[in-house]
């Protein structure tokens, strides 16, 4: 069958979100082709070009959210509408008949942002929703409130699937979202009866930074993929997050019936709730936009014919937001064991006396209790050492958290020598993974004989389930998905308690026999839960049972000479060897036809074509 990937600021960039499991996951169903539908998020991400794509890949189409109104529109307006933009005050304005279409669409869209917060508890920017796991998203167990957040949900629905006709007949959405009637359609909503004292409060310059990001997200309605020849050729859309990617998804599925698969390793609106925080934004503008969120998560559920968490972590916020459990099936994301495979075959225990930490560097990891914890496990086994493994995250927050902990290790661990003739050493350790002790990924993890995980946010653990491949015995914190991964074969402390976290090391390192039988059960648990197979293997069921429960679809320019149904794009008979028709006869193209267009570019050539939205 035809799979319409759509992406986010990941594959098939060569950075990125989700890329190596894309990559895996296009190259592992090589019976199917697949069409990729990416959106960009920086020009760094795009000058450094696309990974090598596999044969299967037919087609892809790009288009840039970071770019500026005047490129976004040159790119992907339609042809003789650039004079035709709402602006705030000029002669080249939309039509009669247009301006009130998007007065009435945008009206209904803002109305429903600003009461969202309303009808399910005010709920302010979202950081404390995400920390407690309360969302707020219209639902209710009274059935006023329940009445009303369904009513807000369809003003939402109207609204952004009328923008959508609206962009798709006659272009010139972002320069209207930008507008001065768009900010007074916001101004009038915010201060409508009934909305949150937050939303109330917005000013014109945060109603101005609202509109840019609204225009931002909303890019994904203005491109030109909705036509018989883009997205609605494809049998399945498979979009691999939510938010922006599944927008085109859901016009896909609106416009041509096109079934929608949604993938969340770590769920979008989580995620926007947690970098909000983090953002120069005001509070009326984070609370717009955890509205605005909130009502597209739910509506990507709403219309999602399965939607596959990576984890019951990132299951539980799905249902919290409106999906439907009988369409949520979780499935692990795949990882590659075969590096691990010698260390985790190896009978050796590493360092015995050994603490190993592997990871990016950041605040969330918690290395400062980490630290403190150490402490502790030194006082009661003066041999122990700690080796911390690993870079610290990109920007200036991850160099400075990184010299903090060092400053801090110095401060609690000072330089000891065995007698006034030796060289002091440190027993904590910072290393980068490809030195002289520590090669490759494996040997990080092989260098101790408890792995530890010390976080405070986490999604779904790699690290964990690295450790777990190599045979290693954890102790981890009780956050995000780690005991579901760890299921009983490791120990789990609460966040932010050194006390504990020691205690738990030091029973491990007490216990050799308790380690070996510990990292034996939880190697097996990894090898049958988290591998690339077995994530493949769900998806290649996924995918027929999805397309066996969808409607054929009659395309009448690749139907058979006798006007009959394909509902596959490519029939599982081209992919068998044999003689075959002459090509006049034959509408189906064999194996020998289905060379992409982009097969004799090189991946440079590739990455420049990326900027014309087509390859």
């Amino acid at each position: 069958m035809r799979i319409g990937l759509l992406t986010d600021g990941g594959y098939p960039y060569a950075t990125g979100e989700s890329r190596l499991w894309c990559d895996r996951l296009v190259r592992g169903l090589a019976q199917h082709e697949f069409d990729l539908f990416a959106l960009s998020r920086t020009a760094e991400q795009e000058a450094r070009g696309w990974v090598q794509l596999p044969l299967q890949v037919s087609r892809v189409r790009t288009a840039p959210l970071w770019t500026a109104d005047e490129d976004t529109l040159g790119l992907h307006a339609p042809r003789g509408l650039l004079s035709r933009l709402l602006t705030g005050g000029g002669a080249r304005t939309y039509g009669r008949r247009e301006r009130r279409r998007f007065t009435t669409h945008f009206t209904a869209l803002a109305t429903s942002v600003c009461a969202a917060g309303v009808t399910g508890g005010e709920r302010g920017d979202g950081a404390e929703a995400a920390g407690q796991g309360e969302f707020g998203a219209g639902r209710s167990e009274h059935g006023d409130e329940d009445r009303a957040a369904g009513f807000a949900d369809a003003r939402f629905t109207d609204g952004l699937y009328g923008l959508a006709e609206l962009a798709c007949e006659h272009g010139g959405l972002p320069a209207a979202l930008r507008s001065e009637t768009a900010v007074r359609i916001l101004e009038a909503a915010c201060r409508a009866p009934g909305t949150g004292r937050t939303v109330q409060s917005a000013t014109v310059p945060d109603l101005l930074a609202f509109a840019a990001e609204l225009d931002r997200v909303l890019r994904p309605l203005s491109l030109d993929w909705y036509d018989e020849e883009s997205l609605g050729a494809v049998d399945l859309c498979h979009a691999t997050s939510g938010g922006a990617a599944a927008l085109p998804g859901l016009l896909a599925k609106r416009f041509f019936g096109v079934p929608l698969l949604v993938t969340e390793h770590s769920v979008q609106l989580r995620s926007h709730y947690l970098a909000a925080t983090g953002t120069p934004l005001s509070a009326p503008v984070r609370a717009l936009l955890a509205n605005f969120h909130g009502s597209l998560a739910g509506e990507v559920y709403r219309q999602a014919a399965l939607i596959t968490p990576g984890n019951t972590h990132a299951r539980r916020w799905q249902e919290r937001c409106g999906a439907e459990p009988a369409k949520v099936r979780t499935v692990y994301p795949g990882m590659e064991s075969g590096r691990f495979a010698a260390l985790g075959e190896n009978e050796g225990d590493g360092g015995p006396d050994t603490l190993v930490w592997v990871g990016r560097i950041e605040p969330a990891k918690d290395l400062v209790a980490l630290l403190h914890a150490f402490a502790e496990v030194r006082r009661a086994e003066p041999d122990a050492r700690l080796r911390i493994i690993g870079a610290p995250a990109q920007g200036p927050e991850g160099a400075t958290y990184l010299a903090h902990c060092r400053a801090l290790a110095a401060q609690l661990f000072p330089d000891e020598a065995a007698d006034a003739h030796a060289i002091g050493d440190n027993p904590v350790s910072f290393e980068d993974i490809g030195g002289a002790e520590v090669p490759d990924l494996a040997q990080a993890y092989a260098a101790g004989g408890v792995v530890v995980l010390s976080s405070v946010v986490e999604g779904f653990p790699i690290s964990l389930v690295e450790a777990m491949f190599c045979g290693r015995a954890t102790v981890s914190t009780d956050v995000g998905a780690v005991v579901e991964v760890i299921g009983g074969t490791g120990l789990v402390v609460p966040p932010r308690n050194p006390r504990a976290l020691a205690d738990a090391c030091l029973a491990l390192l007490r216990d050799p026999e308790r380690r070996a039988r510990l990292g034996a059960a939880a190697r097996a648990r990894a090898l049958e839960l988290f591998t690339v197979e077995q994530n493949l293997a769900a998806f290649r069921g996924i995918y027929l049972e999805l397309i066996a429960r969808a409607p054929v679809r009659r395309d009448a320019a690749a139907a058979h000479a006798g006007g009959g149904p394909r509902p596959f794009a490519t029939p599982p008979e081209a992919h068998v060897l044999g003689l075959w028709p002459e090509p006049d006869d034959d509408p189906v193209p064999g194996p020998a036809d289905r060379t992409p267009s982009w097969a004799g570019q090189g991946v440079c050539a590739a990455a420049r074509g990326a900027g014309d939205g087509d390859v």
